[in-house]
């Protein structure tokens, strides 16, 4: 019979108590992460590795910045705001005039009429003015102008938002300072560049939405 105070049953109670303590330990203090996923992105997040706080700070402004422009460019043509709607070639400014998309004016009229130039000018100026070309163009712009600044459905802002970029780019070809590179083909790169970095989980909605049924069942909406 081995007796208390032997040093094989000392080690046995010491190694027991050890894991005993590191059970509950793990079992008290789950990761923050792992318990609320909404917390924030794990640093083995494929999404954000390599992304410093700075940096996703820097892609949420931009994501916001490009949202206010879509959302800008919507209520300047629905209302003739004066800028770059209501406002003829020697400067006057018809404020909510004739100009404006809620008095019957058009939206792509003006620029697909005189604005298009080059290897496509022919067929913008046969749809400047059509209805449905108004429409489009108006439910893109509100659409990705409200996802972009809310840092929801990135992926299909992004994309939309891109495929207009382009479409814009290729109205006057070649463009106007360079053979081939605008702004347009730049702010097309740059909103692919933030669906890719989920820069609507800073400063948005982008973790919520991510973690809704209707996201999960289709992530092409995240």
């Amino acid at each position: 019979m081995v007796e208390a105070g032997h040093p094989a049953i000392d080690s046995a109670r010491e190694n027991a108590m050890e894991t005993s303590d590191t059970t509950h330990a793990s079992t008290s203090h789950p990761d923050p992460a792992q318990a609320d996923p909404t917390r924030g992105p794990r640093p083995t997040d494929p999404r954000h590795v390599g992304l410093t706080r700075p940096a996703r700070l820097a892609l949420a402004v931009l994501r916001i910045g490009f949202g206010l422009t879509f959302l800008w460019a919507f209520f300047d043509k629905l209302l003739a705001l004066g800028f770059a709607t209501g406002r003829d070639e020697e400067g006057n400014v018809d404020r909510f005039g004739d100009a404006a998309w809620i008095n019957d004016g058009s939206p792509t009229e003006g620029f697909l009429t005189f604005g298009a130039d080059g290897p496509f000018e022919e067929f913008y100026n046969s749809i400047a003015g059509d209805a449905w070309a108004d429409w489009l163009f108006m439910v893109g712009l509100i659409c990705i102008g409200v996802a972009l600044t809310l840092g929801v459905a990135m992926r299909v802002a992004a994309a939309s938002g891109a495929l207009l970029y382009v479409l814009m780019w290729t109205v006057v070809l070649p463009p106007e300072n360079n053979p081939v590179i605008d702004d347009h083909l730049l702010s097309a790169v740059a909103l692919v560049v933030l669906a890719l970095t989920c820069a609507g989980d800073t400063w948005g909605l982008g973790r919520w939405w991510g973690h809704t049924s209707v996201v999960q069942g289709n992530p092409v909406l995240r």
